[in-house]
């Protein structure tokens, strides 16, 4: 599979409504611990399932398999793309690169990622999520990794100036549990956690999760561990023809949140603006040419 080929999970998501019962449960089933948990035995996954083999090989054919052993070998795929790093990347992409200029070959990836990611996305589902973060009677806490870090203090940032009781959360695990201290059950933990996932962000949701925290998750098209602790998951699709992974589409969702959320809070966040303004005034921190 290429990297920027619909996911199993993707088209398990996109045809949930034309599953028999059955088929549902299985689907939920091989989510939990995808892709793992279709690396196994047919009897295996079935009987983990609760369901029939024919089950699983009538659901498998839906999604597109001649049988069980095409499945696997996508899967394996997958998992293997799931785990490059940045050289082989560069790598695969440097011996099948099209012709044409970077810009338009980065720029057609780029939209394609957008393009997919978007068809997975429910509206529904979007507006959950920034009603959770509209909600000023929960703190909100934002965590990135290594990279997504950066994304993180931007959402971080714009949130900061339309609602109260923000936390950016410094990606030092030592200091963890200072801010779990002050978390409440109902509180969200926004949390971004791409490829190469972090296993001290993964034990920081952990931790969250326990507290009764409500967790936010923006991750990549294979999606991280802590999408099984998420109540809410995005998932990015981030490919391009680069070493480095596209922060385009996750950035795209995040600007999207910010202003639908300031929407929601409008009237306190216009005030919150323009204390902000006056205090800029008074530190003369930006030019004013009237």
């Amino acid at each position: 599979m290429a990297d920027s080929e619909i996911t199993i999970a993707d088209r398990i998501q996109a045809g949930l409504d034309t599953l028999t019962r059955a088929e549902r449960q299985l689907a939920h089933s091989i989510l939990e611990n995808y892709p793992a948990s279709g690396l196994g035995p047919l009897a295996a996954l079935a009987k983990d399932a609760g369901v029939s083999g024919p089950t699983v090989l009538r659901m498998v054919q839906k999604l597109g398999f001649s049988g069980y052993p095409e499945f696997q070998a996508e899967l394996r795929e997958e998992l293997r793309a799931k785990v490059r790093n940045p050289i082989a990347k560069h790598d695969t992409w440097a011996e099948n690169a099209p012709s044409g200029h970077v810009l338009n070959r980065f720029t057609e990836a780029v939209i394609d990622n957008i393009r997919h990611s978007m068809a997975q996305i429910e509206p529904d589902t979007f507006d959950a999520a920034c009603a959770l973060l509209a909600d000023t009677g929960r703190a909100v806490y934002i965590v990135g990794g290594r990279i997504s870090h950066t994304i993180a203090e931007y959402l971080y940032l714009h949130m900061q100036v339309i609602r109260p009781g923000l936390t950016h959360v410094q990606s030092t695990s030592n200091t963890w549990p200072h801010y779990l201290l002050d978390l409440h059950e109902g509180d969200v933990v926004v949390i971004f956690d791409m490829r190469r996932y972090e296993n001290n962000t993964l034990k920081l949701a952990e931790m969250a999760h326990a507290r009764g925290a409500r967790i936010l998750l923006f991750t990549d098209q294979w999606r991280s561990p802590v999408h099984s602790l998420a109540e809410i998951c995005f998932s990015c699709r981030i490919v391009v023809p680069s070493a480095w992974d596209s922060a385009a589409m996750p950035l795209l969702l995040v600007e999207t949140m910010i202003s639908a959320v300031q929407d929601l809070l409008w009237e306190d966040t216009r005030r919150r603006m323009e204390t902000l303004e006056d205090l800029f005034d008074q530190t003369k921190l930006f030019r004013k040419f009237t």
